[in-house]
């Protein structure tokens, strides 16, 4: 059996930056990665029209100034091949890939406490010793794949989104099912329906989108960014997502304004794209009748766009835009004017059951020849929950997170000595440009570990009074948000039998990160070092 300084779970953009991070720091580090290639969530996403929804200058590393110069986005909003590819560059240039173990998954974990170190175990039987163990497994890395009834009758190819083939897909001449509508879906069905001789689309609840307006980077813009990078990164990470510092948020409320000037507003961020809108004014993610304004102007956008106004009514969500994360999309709603494509609302037909070619949705057969769920994942703690992870005196994660995923700052979990979580529940990084949360912790972790060493300590774990008291932070941020006004993943409510709990901080990156200097400097705050 190895041992290891520090094991880290993932080999993502996360887990990555964690090995580079522990080298610099002379320890003996690993990575276990499941898939045979880097890269994360960006490895597996390979669905057509899969792309990042935070522009490529922003969703990037910032921790190398060389790295930064050096790389060249080709699009505005990267693809998933060109995240691919940087992620790989990320590896070589670091000389990274000899501490990344592969085809490498993850059985499981124990704390062992008479030696106080992580006894780890991959799938095919490789153990190892780690004092320190890292999950950096991502929050989307767990595909929800639902239990249709009949499922498995179907003959035909069925394809995830989030476990997409290597080889290319090719849809010609075959009828096509979409089920689901969330942000994979947006970007992936006006590609399918470019190839596919007929296309249905199963929405459940129809999705707010708002135009990428992608596009070749522009390469004055791309110069003045990397004339002062250092000055960019550290406007985006005083913005409450960690990005969109060069159209800062309006300070202004959306009931102070007049109709008129509501619609400029939204009319002019509509046009910038993205997540834009949602800065249009200081309110629209906090109080419903400010909310509703912007709600509007998106359905009129999608009623002047699909020419069936039955179609359109359909593709008009009811509910709070944002408490959904908000799709960015190049064409989504006008794919619906297509004649091959229709929209079937299993909100008023469900789904009963899977065929042998097709699925019988409110008493009416559909036949088709390929599926594509698009269903996303069991975010947040899927993959945790999945693994044999065992804490002090046997504590499996399974039980600590019954009624919901207690943690302190996201980064620590009482009873789990020496392990810490990135990019997790309890932490901004799903309202965060996610590399931005990713880097913050990865060096406050690296910080916590080298202020072990300075004072002999052996281990560290948050209190469970600090953990209490941190899960009443995370639900008092998101009372004061409209993030509790609809069923979303946030709340695990994609997941039949998932606890209802509100998993992400909403309280904006900057605060967030001063906290956890605070618990630093504080000689960490709320955590037991022994």
């Amino acid at each position: 059996m190895k041992s290891l300084d520090l094991l880290i779970v993932g080999a993502g953009f996360g887990g990555l930056y964690m090995l580079h991070k522990a080298r610099s720091m002379g320890l003996d580090a690993l990575a276990i990665e499941a898939a045979p290639g880097v890269g994360g969530t960006w490895y597996h996403n390979r669905y057509p029209g899969a792309r990042v929804d935070i522009q490529s200058m922003e969703y990037s590393y910032s921790f190398d100034e060389a790295l930064q110069q050096e790389w060249r986005w080709r699009e505005r909003y990267a693809p998933q091949p060109e995240l691919l590819r940087y992620a790989n560059h990320v590896a070589d240039r670091f000389g990274l890939r000899d501490g990344i173990a592969l085809n490498t998954r993850m059985r499981g974990a124990r704390f062992d406490e008479p030696t106080r170190r992580w006894q780890v175990q991959a799938e095919d039987g490789r153990q190892w010793s780690a004092r320190f163990l890292v999950m950096a497994s991502g929050p989307l890395s767990a595909p929800n794949r639902p239990d249709f009834p009949g499922l498995q009758d179907f003959e035909g190819p069925v394809l995830h989104t989030a476990d997409w083939p290597h080889e290319p897909v090719d849809f010609s001449g075959l009828r096509v099912a979409v089920v689901g509508t969330g942000s994979s879906a947006v970007q992936a069905i006006p590609l399918i329906a470019r190839q596919a001789k007929e296309l249905t689309v199963f929405q459940r609840t129809a999705a707010y989108a708002a135009p990428a307006h992608n596009g070749p980077l522009d390469p004055a813009f791309e110069a003045g960014i990397k004339a002062d990078y250092a000055a960019f990164r550290a406007r985006n990470r005083r913005m409450h997502g960690g990005f969109g510092s060069a159209l800062p948020p309006n300070p202004v409320s959306a009931l102070a304004v007049s109709a008129a000037e509501r619609e400029a507003a939204f009319e002019a961020r509509w046009q910038v794209g993205g997540f834009a809108l949602l800065g249009a004014f200081n309110d629209l993610l906090l109080k419903l009748d400010a909310n509703a304004h912007a709600a509007e102007f998106v359905r009129a956008k999608i009623r002047g766009t699909v020419h069936d106004a039955a179609t359109a009514r359909l593709l008009s969500p009811t509910h709070t835009l944002g408490c959904k994360r908000l799709c960015v999309d190049t064409g989504y709603y006008a794919t619906f004017n297509l004649p091959h494509v229709r929209l079937v609302d299993v909100s008023q037909a469900p789904i009963e059951r899977f065929t042998a070619h097709g699925l019988r949705s409110g008493g009416r057969d559909h036949g088709f020849d390929a599926l594509v769920l698009a269903t996303g994942f069991d975010a947040m703690t899927g993959t945790m929950l999945r693994l044999d992870l065992r804490g002090r005196g046997g504590l499996r994660i399974q039980d600590k997170w019954r009624a919901g995923p207690l943690n302190y700052l996201g980064l620590g979990i009482a009873g789990f000595p020496n392990l810490f979580n990135i990019a997790g529940p309890g932490s901004t990084a799903a309202f965060t440009n996610v590399i931005v949360a990713i880097e913050q912790h990865v060096d406050w972790i690296a910080d916590c570990i080298g202020h072990m060493g300075r004072a002999g300590k052996a281990t560290v774990e948050p209190t469970e009074a600090a953990e209490a008291a941190w899960t009443e932070v995370v639900n008092a941020a998101a009372r004061r948000t409209v993030f509790l006004s609809c069923n979303s993943w946030y709340l695990g409510a994609n997941i039949p039998g998932k606890p209802r709990m509100f998993m992400p901080l909403a309280d904006g990156f900057p605060r967030y990160a001063d906290h956890c200097a605070h618990v630093a400097r504080q000689g960490y705050e709320g955590f037991v070092l022994q």
